[in-house]
C-alpha cells in the first residue's frame, strides 16, 4: 500500500483541529499537513450533538478562538451558532481544503530509524484501508466516545413502552409535544435540556440521584457588549477574553481555597431563583465540594422559570426499576413519560482509541506521564490537544498549539527530527491525569495517562501558570530530549513503573 507523506498530520476537525490548522500555517507556513476526521463534517462535539437547547457551558469570548474574535451578543451561545462560527472560520482560513473526512484511524507506528509516524485508517462505511506518514502526529480528537454515550443497566427498562434514549443519539424527527417527560440525570445536559424540552412538553421532570452545584448567569455579557461598541473589534476581544478568562478563574480558585463559603454563594444564587421555601436541601444541596464536579451554567435561569412556571420539576432519589408507563423510584413514587432521556453522562475513550507502538513495542498509555499537559513520556513527536476542564477548552487549546508550532521550528532550526519527554526523576510520582470526581471521569480515569507530581509533568487547571510553562518555557528543559533519525527511542511503558 503506497503511503501519502505530511509533515504533521492533525487528527480530528472539531474545535481543537480547526484551531490547530490555523495555528500551524500561520505560525508553520512552510509545513504541509493533513486532518483527517472521522465524521462526514467538522465541527466535532458541536456537530454530533443534536439535542435540544445543546449550548456552550463557558463563555464564547473564550471558548472562540484568540485569532478570530466572537462577535455577536450572546456570550453563551447555542450549539448550531457556534458550529456555524467554526465552519466559517475553517473556510476563511483554508482550512477545509485539507480536512480527509470519514477517515477513521485505528493505529500509529512510530519508526526511530525513519523517524517518522505511519498512520493506518479506514475510510468510509466500507472502511478501505489508508495509510499516511508524517513526520509529526497531532491528536486533536478529544477524550470522549463519539460512538455512544453512557446509559446504566436500568432494571425493567426493556419493559417500558415510551421512546428511551441517549442525547448523543438524538433523532432529527422527534417531537415531543404534549408529552410527558423524564429526563435523568443532574448535569450540563441536563440542566440544557429540561428548560429546552420544557417549552413544548406537557412537562418535563428532570430525575437526579443526586444534586449538582448550578450558577445562573446572564447569556449576555453587558460590559462585553459596552466594549464592542467603543473600541476596535480585536482590541475589544483581547479585553473580554482577558476578563472572561480572570473571572473564571478567581471563582474556579475561590471555590478549591473557601469551599463552604462557596457552597453558601452557590445556594443563595439558586434560592433566589425559586419560590420560598422551596426544598433546596433535597434537590439543590450536592454531597460534594464546588468544583470537585463540573459547575453546571444556566443561563438566564431558565431552568429555574421552568421549574417556577410550573412547567418542569425535580424529583431527587433513585430508581427502583422502569414500568411499563414510566419510572418507579425506590420511595414507591411513581414518575408517568412517554420519553425517558438518559442524560447519564459521556464515554471517555483515550486518544479517540488510537493504538499506539514505538518501534514495534505498544505503548501502554495508562504508564506514561503526560508532560506539560500535551505530550506523553517515551512518545516521540506526538502531541495531545486537552482542553481546561475548569475553564474554557479553546483557552488552553489556543496554547498548546502555539507550543507545538514554537517545538517545531525550534527543531527545524536546530537540525532535530525527534523530541520525546523523558522522565528520569526518582522524586516524580504518579497521579491521575484529570482532578474530577465525576462519574464519567471514575469509570475511565485508569485507562489515561498519568500526571507526575511536580513540573514539567504536573498538569495545570490555570490558564496564568499554563501561560508561562507553554509560552516562555525552555524547550531543551533537560525532560524534553532531541535527536535526529536512527537513534532508539525509550518506551514510554518504562517510566511510571
Amino acid at each position: 500500500m503506497t503511503a501519502e507523506h505530511v509533515e504533521v498530520l492533525i487528527v480530528g476537525a472539531g474545535l481543537s483541529g480547526i484551531g490547530a490548522g490555523v495555528h500551524l500555517q500561520t505560525r508553520c507556513p512552510s509545513k504541509r499537513y493533513a486532518i483527517l476526521e472521522a465524521r462526514n463534517s467538522i465541527g466535532g462535539t458541536w456537530d454530533l450533538f443534536r439535542y435540544p437547547g445543546v449550548r456552550s457551558d463557558s463563555d464564547m469570548f473564550t471558548l472562540g478562538y484568540e485569532f478570530r474574535p466572537w462577535t455577536r451578543p450572546r456570550a453563551i451561545a447555542d450549539g448550531p451558532g457556534i458550529l456555524e462560527y467554526l465552519r466559517e472560520t475553517a473556510r476563511e482560513h483554508g482550512i477545509d481544503r485539507h480536512i480527509r473526512f470519514q477517515h477513521r484511524v485505528r493505529t500509529a507506528s512510530w519508526s526511530s530509524a525513519q523517524a517518522r509516524w505511519t498512520v493506518e485508517a479506514e475510510v468510509g462505511p466500507e472502511r478501505i484501508p489508508v495509510r499516511l506518514t508524517c513526520n509529526f502526529l497531532y491528536l486533536c480528537s478529544g477524550y470522549y466516545s463519539y460512538e455512544s454515550g453512557y446509559r446504566p443497566a436500568f432494571p425493567g427498562s426493556e419493559r417500558f413502552q415510551g421512546l428511551l434514549l441517549h442525547p448523543q443519539q438524538w433523532p432529527a424527527d422527534l417531537d415531543y409535544s404534549g408529552k410527558r417527560v423524564i429526563v435523568i440525570g443532574s448535569g450540563a445536559t441536563a440542566v440544557t435540556l429540561v428548560p429546552a424540552m420544557a417549552r413544548r412538553a406537557a412537562h418535563v421532570t428532570m430525575l437526579q440521584r443526586s444534586p449538582s452545584y448550578l450558577l445562573s448567569q446572564p447569556a449576555a455579557d453587558r460590559i462585553a457588549g459596552l466594549l464592542q461598541r467603543v473600541l476596535p473589534p480585536r482590541l475589544a476581544h483581547r479585553l473580554i477574553r482577558s476578563k472572561n478568562m480572570l473571572l473564571s478563574l478567581a471563582f474556579y480558585q475561590f471555590c478549591r481555597r473557601a469551599p463552604r463559603l462557596a457552597a453558601r454563594v452557590l445556594r443563595a444564587n439558586v434560592a433566589r431563583q425559586l419560590p420560598a421555601g422551596y426544598p433546596l436541601d433535597i434537590h439543590f444541596q450536592p454531597r460534594y465540594r464546588p468544583w470537585d464536579q463540573r459547575l453546571c451554567l444556566v443561563p438566564d435561569a431558565d431552568l429555574f422559570r421552568a421549574i417556577r412556571g410550573g412547567r418542569a420539576s425535580v424529583v431527587t432519589g433513585r430508581i427502583d426499576t422502569f414500568t411499563e408507563r414510566g419510572i418507579r423510584l425506590q420511595s414507591g413514587q411513581e414518575l408517568p413519560a412517554d420519553i425517558v432521556v438518559t442524560a447519564t453522562g459521556l464515554q471517555l475513550l483515550p486518544l479517540g482509541g488510537l493504538r499506539l507502538t514505538v518501534d514495534g513495542a505498544p505503548v501502554e498509555l495508562n504508564r506514561t506521564l503526560s508532560y506539560r499537559g500535551l505530550m506523553l513520556s517515551g512518545v516521540p513527536n506526538l502531541a495531545v490537544c486537552f482542553g481546561y476542564t475548569n475553564m474554557s477548552w479553546t483557552l488552553r487549546a489556543d496554547l498548546v498549539s502555539r507550543y507545538v508550532c514554537r517545538l517545531l521550528r525550534h527543531m527545524d532550526r536546530c537540525g532535530y527530527d525527534v523530541c520525546v519527554p523523558c522522565n528520569d526523576d526518582p522524586a516524580v510520582t504518579a497521579q491521575p491525569l484529570f482532578g474530577l470526581t465525576s462519574g464519567y471521569i471514575r469509570r475511565a480515569i485508569d485507562a489515561f495517562p498519568k500526571q507526575g507530581s511536580k513540573a514539567p509533568w504536573r498538569v495545570h487547571q490555570n490558564y496564568l501558570l499554563d501561560l508561562l510553562s507553554l509560552r516562555l518555557s525552555r524547550l531543551e528543559d533537560g525532560c524534553l530530549r532531541f535527536s535526529t533519525a536512527g537513534e532508539p527511542t525509550l518506551l514510554a511503558t518504562q517510566e511510571t513503573g
